[in-house]
Order: structure tokens, then C-alpha cells, then sequence
């Protein structure tokens, strides 16, 4: 997952507002949306080579998501997945500050990543090249491959595009809309990650369009404050683009 862009505790009738793409090599086998066979606690994608999730909730109302930290000269061949981060969370009767207290402990021991873990109360935000566990205040919040809120022009373009959406009436439609933003950004605005120019410029848009990588996926989350979660995703870039969505209340 490579752009994530969230609204907490700011509109009268949601907890949580979510909008997401996730960007990876296109012949990466993934199941969609969907309850789990072995897990069946947990809905979302699942990355089929490494079992695990870039975002996915369970039925107990807790979610959790996680981002890769771009920095392509420190990665580590032998590093445990990134995506057994949310679904550890989603199978365990743990808080999120314990989750993250645990994940502080052995952060070494995956590649950089940003960790968004939350339930019906709190969300929070870790990452291993900050190790500091933040509590989300209010408001609107914006994360890709840097750490939370770091001015990229996709991030900043997002936030934006977000704001105005969700402070007037709005759907879901709007907001997977809203992500297919392929606009790329201008040379002068380019963050400096370490990757060739080209490579830059090509993972700069909201979504992204590259001939063996790009956006996989669009996910919308809602949590209203009286325990329902809706949940869609619209995949790519091959076969119809249906959107797909769950909606349950929480089993408390």
C-alpha cells in the first residue's frame, strides 16, 4: 500500500473515513476483497506470496494497514514480511498500543514501514525509521512511503482532493474517483528518495501507471460511530473495474 489518506474523528457521522491505493509489480498474486478461509475474522485483500495484508479490519472492529518506508539502498533480503503486521494485530485480543509496543521491540527485524493500527477508540501510527508509537489526533491525515504527512506532492494532492470531498455530501464512488488521480508531479516538486529520475517521476501521481508496476487496487473504509464498517475495492488494472463492497456491523 503506497498512498493512504484518512479522516479521524472529524465528521459528525464517521470515526474513521479512509481512502487507499496500493501500488505493487502487477504479476504479484493477490486475492480481493474478501473474508478470509483460514481467518475468517479477517476482511481485505491478501498478498498471496507472503500470506499476509497491506490493510484489512476484522469483525470485532479493528483495523490495521501498513505502508513501505521507501529507501531501496537499506533493504534487507532476509527481513520478515511487512504484511504479517495488520494481520497479527487483527488475530490477537491485544490493544493497539500494546500491539505497537511489541512491534517496537523487533522493528529491526522488517525492511521500513509506516503501521497504521487502530479499533473503534484510538488509532495510532508507528514507523521503524521513527520508533515513536503517535496516537492520531482529530483530523485529516495523509501517508505514502515516507512518514506520516510527509509533503509529497501525492500526499498534499490527496489531502486536498479529500478534504473538499468529505466536508460536503459525498460517496464512495467519489473518493475511488478521486484516487485514480494520475496527475504527475511537476520535476521541481519531485521528493529525492534515491531512485533514478525517471523512477521518481513515474511513482509520483496518486495513482500510478507504470508498465510492470502501479496502483492494484482503491479501498474505501467508513467506521461510523455506531459500529458499521463499510468496506469496497475496486482492483486493477486488468479485467472489469467492479466495485466490490462489504458491509458489516461490529460483533462486539
Amino acid at each position: 500500500m503506497c498512498l493512504i489518506v484518512f479522516a479521524w474523528d472529524v465528521h459528525p457521522k464517521y470515526k474513521l473515513i479512509l481512502a487507499a491505493n496500493r501500488d505493487e509489480f502487477y504479476h504479484r498474486p493477490t486475492a480481493p476483497l474478501g473474508y478470509w478461509e483460514d481467518q475468517p475474522e479477517i476482511l481485505g485483500g491478501r498478498d498471496l506470496e507472503a500470506g499476509g495484508s497491506w490493510m484489512a479490519v476484522n469483525t470485532k472492529g479493528k483495523f490495521a494497514a501498513v505502508t513501505n518506508y521507501r529507501d531501496l539502498k537499506n533493504i534487507k533480503k532476509d527481513a520478515t514480511s511487512r504484511g504479517e503486521i495488520p494481520t497479527n494485530f487483527l488475530t490477537q485480543e491485544i490493544s493497539p498500543m500494546a500491539y505497537l509496543e511489541g512491534i517496537d521491540s523487533k522493528a529491526s527485524d522488517y525492511n521500513g514501514f509506516n503501521a497504521l493500527i487502530g479499533d473503534q477508540k484510538e488509532l495510532l501510527h508507528y514507523s521503524n525509521y521513527e520508533n515513536i508509537i503517535k496516537a492520531i489526533q482529530p483530523g485529516i491525515y495523509g501517508l505514502s512511503n515516507a512518514l506520516l504527512d510527509t509533503p509529497w506532492p501525492k500526499v498534499k494532492r490527496a489531502k486536498e482532493k479529500f478534504s473538499n470531498i468529505i466536508h460536503n455530501d459525498w460517496t464512495t464512488s467519489e473518493l475511488i474517483k478521486m484516487m485514480e488521480d494520475d496527475t504527475l508531479a511537476q520535476d521541481a516538486q519531485l521528493p529525492d528518495t534515491g531512485v533514478p529520475f525517471d523512477l521518481e517521476k513515474g511513482l509520483s501521481p496518486m495513482c500510478i501507471r507504470m508498465e510492470n508496476y502501479g496502483t492494484r487496487c482503491t479501498t474505501v473504509i467508513t467506521m461510523d460511530r455506531v459500529g458499521q464498517i463499510n468496506f469496497t475495492e475496486r482492483s486493477f488494472p486488468v479485467g472489469e473495474r467492479k466495485d466490490h463492497t462489504i458491509a458489516y456491523s461490529i460483533q462486539l
